[in-house]
């Protein structure tokens, strides 16, 4: 490889929605000389990979997409995968990205050259690449989460992850185990059910499990987001709901008595649940929002079903057979681990082994100053460097809502650059002390550090202890993309790097 060549000037890792998007606004605003590089054969990220049944967004679907492009022909209010997996689709083409993705390609390791200024880019087929900014958009919801049971390779029977579905999987008549009751298993349960012999569910944590208004969108509902007043009307009232229904209640928990209303209601939807034992066994006791809560009308309805039992013993192994816990056990031919995704963990953020200036290995940075982001997007000593899903830049609303606020903060940034021809960004330590001082001051506020959260066993915390989410409204957030001090950076030159010009992207179906 030329050592005095950039490939791109832009690589995005990552043709899910936060690539996608990042993608658009790069385009929108002139930056032409990018690539986006994805492990998957197809674009969607979450909704590529994740296509078990019952899946659906967790949202209302006029917040989840993009503002600048609506979609009109969502089937319900919650729309199935699916449907999210076509509208990925529609945006790629629409705007003309498939010929700038390079599938089935998974970026291994990336190293800052602090001379040349630019990002060399190892792939796991062993093919280089180089980049003036490297752009991280894998999401979080990116690597399958196994439970740690002893025993699990002596399982004779099918193993399946949501994550990873296997649709030519029959289960009619079979015995099922599920392990997990979070956001996947909430909706998988109710669609298995009434197919299977027996579904057995372990419950380590219950979950918050509150009534979804969902509905088949109406021809008169269909018919209104044709019009523009309408597709507002109905964003505003969707952004609304999502925004009372997590940022604000788990933000600002000792100031908005929004939780207690919720939990009222939650604890109004298990009275679905007629056997007051199931239903006792159901009933979180923890606060609403240490955890993400789930929206379903078929869950708690799922328990009174002959065939449905619910386990809440610890799995004390995984056998040949099937899975034994303190009371018994239980036998099942096909165990479905819906256990969900490395979220705060190593390897998940990002997906590669990122080694910044002078070397310095981001997982071992992170794991010296605890997480953390300037506005969730820039770590110092890891120049040229952005991610889309950052420590301190999500609040919970939709990831869309994120997405358009993170890529509004990296083009700030290279139209600065592009303007001073630097070829190398960085947050300054003191501003990125300053955020993080600034977030951190924000907990006393928080649902988070109610003594209730040590009970939920939520993701939202990290090994140190600490929940990496923004401390503050989506209004906020999104004022501070637009604003934060561009002299938080350093912008530095270095010689001039002769650039080959885009390469063909490899492609395959998907």
């Amino acid at each position: 490889m030329n050592n005095s060549v950039v490939d791109h000037e832009i690589v995005i890792v990552g043709a899910g929605f936060s690539g996608i998007g990042t993608a658009i606004a790069l385009r929108q605003a002139g930056f032409e000389d990018f690539l986006i590089v994805d492990e998957a054969d197809g674009v969607g990220g979450t909704w590529h990979w994740n296509t078990y049944p019952g899946i659906a967004v967790d949202i209302p679907s006029f917040s989840y997409q993009y503002s600048f492009e609506k979609q009109r022909s969502w089937s319900r209010v919650y729309a199935p995968g699916r449907e999210l997996k076509a509208y990925a689709e529609h945006c790629v083409r629409k705007y003309g990205l498939r010929p700038r993705i390079r599938f089935s390609t998974t970026i291994s390791r990336a190293d800052f050259d602090d001379e040349l200024h630019l990002w060399r880019l190892h792939t796991s087929d062993g093919d280089q690449l180089t980049a003036r900014f490297l752009i991280g958009a894998t999401g979080v919801l990116t690597r399958p989460k196994a439970p740690e049971i002893p025993g699990a390779e002596r399982f004779k029977g099918t193993v399946v992850h949501t994550a990873r579905w296997d649709h030519g999987l029959d289960l009619r008549g079979k015995r099922v185990g599920i392990i997990g009751t979070g956001a996947s298993a909430v909706q998988v349960i109710p669609e298995i059910a009434p197919d299977v012999a027996k579904l057995v569910v372990f419950q380590r944590t219950p979950i918050w499990c509150l009534p979804r208004p969902d509905m088949a969108l109406p021809s008169p509902v269909r018919t209104l987001l044709r019009l523009p007043g309408g597709q507002l009307l109905t964003r505003v009232l969707s952004q609304t709901f999502v925004e009372l229904t997590f940022p604000l209640a788990a933000h600002y928990y000792n100031l908005l008595p929004v939780v207690k209303v919720g939990e009222r209601s939650g604890l109004a939807h298990l009275k679905q649940v007629r056997n007051p034992e199931v239903r006792a066994k159901l009933t979180p006791d923890y606060a609403l929002g240490c955890k993400r809560p789930s929206f379903s009308n078929d869950y708690f309805k799922t328990f009174n079903r002959d065939n449905v039992l619910l386990e809440t013993d610890p799995i004390t192994e995984i056998t040949a057979t099937g899975l034994r816990t303190a009371s018994g056990h239980h036998q099942v031919d096909v165990l479905i681990m819906a256990t969900g995704f490395k979220v705060m963990e190593s390897g998940n953020m990002p997906t590669f082994d990122l080694h910044g200036s002078g070397g310095t290995r981001l997982e071992d940075w992170w794991d010296t100053h605890r997480l953390q982001a300037y506005e969730g997007v820039s770590v110092p000593g890891f120049p040229n460097f952005f991610t889309i899903i950052g420590p301190y830049g999500y609040n919970g609303a939709s990831y869309f809502t994120l997405i358009e606020m993170q890529t509004r903060h990296i083009l700030r940034l290279l139209e600065r650059a592009r303007r001073a021809e630097s070829t190398r960004i960085e947050v300054t330590a003191e501003a990125n002390d300053r955020y993080f001082r600034e977030m951190l001051g924000r907990r006393g506020t928080q649902v988070f550090w109610q003594d209730s959260c040590a009970l939920a066993n939520s993701y939202y915390f990290d090994k140190n202890g600490d929940v990496p989410l923004r401390p503050m409204s989506t209004v906020e957030a999104a004022w501070r993309a637009g604003h934060f001090a561009l002299d938080d950076y350093r912008f530095e030159s270095a010689k001039p790097v002769r650039a080959s010009g885009p390469s063909p992207a490899r492609t395959t179906s998907g």
